[in-house]
């Protein structure tokens, strides 16, 4: 059992989980960051062309 515990740490498939989960976090921390900095600027441009297609304004 220990063996067999110690050959799936050294298999390439647990490695390359490894990685992928890490550039998943990665990724996910680059579009929340993104979000976060864009997201007034993109709420107010889509608040300007809401208001261009209905010709109402934003409560």
């Amino acid at each position: 059992m220990i063996r067999s515990a110690i050959l799936a740490l050294r298999s390439t498939k647990a490695v390359s989980a490894a990685e992928y989960a890490i550039l998943a976090v990665g990724i996910v921390i680059v579009v929340g960051g993104a979000a976060a900095a864009l997201g007034p600027n993109l709420e107010t441009a889509f608040q300007a062309i809401g208001t261009k297609i209905t010709g109402a304004t934003p409560d």
